[in-house]
């Protein structure tokens, strides 16, 4: 009996000449279409107008594609970033950098809280954020699910039962290795779960920003502690004491931390 999983999964869905739909692809254009039906109730909800919706969803779609991307070779190859940025936009687009997403992310949300934080809509960054993440964490669920699927971002050797052999990555030896990308699907979709939850019962008594701490340190901590169960995604992180990707966590739980105690702090001043 093996103690152990085949993952031996086409990347493909289905292809039609040269054209070809891959599991990556779907989705992650699910994260965003299922995203854009939450904030439609979450707009519903707190009556802002819904017309606005179309305008967050773009600026989401254009600040998460361009971070991943920028985040992407400005943290593994800057090399590449230098002799050619025109390779951030052209295809094939491969490389995406979950840090540099976020990056956009709150880039892209401050730029439309700008224009919608007025007395009508009072759409206020941190009013945004703390609705987004609930999209932003099931999203995150989907693009690990097809990191899954790419056979990609693999786990370091395992004997644990449900250790996966990746047949479709070659570069790796094929022996049971966790599965870190169901893992992080996995916490992510809890997230997702006690984000809608929480803001469904407390949403009017939550302090602004408390709701992008709590997805900043859950995601972040975890990342970094995965990242031990993880193969290096570039050579030069072989180096290093910490990878990349617990560097770029640390800050990001920080200012998570920060968002977290700043918000609980306002709180009390208010209702003193």
């Amino acid at each position: 009996m093996l103690s152990y999983i085949i993952w031996d999964i086409n990347p493909e869905l289905f292809s039609i000449g040269t054209f070809s739909v891959r599991w990556y692809g779907l989705l992650f254009a699910l994260g965003f279409l299922i995203g854009q039906q939450i904030m439609i109730h979450v707009f519903k909800r707190e009556g802002k107008p819904l017309s606005d919706i179309d305008a967050l969803t773009l600026y989401m779609v254009i600040a998460t594609v361009v971070g991943a991307r920028v985040g992407h070779f400005l943290f593994y190859e800057p090399e590449v970033l230098l002799r050619n940025p025109l390779e951030v936009i052209l295809p094939p687009y491969r490389g995406l950098a979950s840090h540099g997403a976020a990056i956009g992310i709150l880039a892209g949300l401050w730029l439309y809280s700008r224009r919608k934080a007025s007395r009508a809509t009072h759409q206020t960054f941190l009013w945004v954020t703390d609705r987004i993440v609930i999209t932003v964490a099931l999203a995150g669920c989907f693009i690990r699910l097809g990191n899954l699927m790419n056979s990609e971002i693999v786990g370091r050797p395992t004997d644990l039962p449900w250790g996966f052999v990746f047949v479709n990555n070659t570069e790796y030896l094929q022996i049971p290795r966790h599965p870190a990308q169901l893992y992080e699907a996995i916490s992510c979709l809890v997230l997702f779960f006690f984000l809608f939850w929480f803001w469904n019962r407390y949403r009017e008594r939550t302090p602004r920003g408390s709701l992008l701490g709590v997805f900043l340190i859950w995601v972040f901590s975890l990342r970094f502690f995965y990242e031990f169960l993880k193969e290096n995604q570039v050579e030069f992180e072989n180096k290093l004491t910490l990878n990349m990707g617990q560097i770029l966590s640390i800050p990001a739980v920080l200012l998570g931390i920060y968002f977290l105690v700043v918000s609980f702090r306002n709180q009390k001043q208010t209702a003193a």
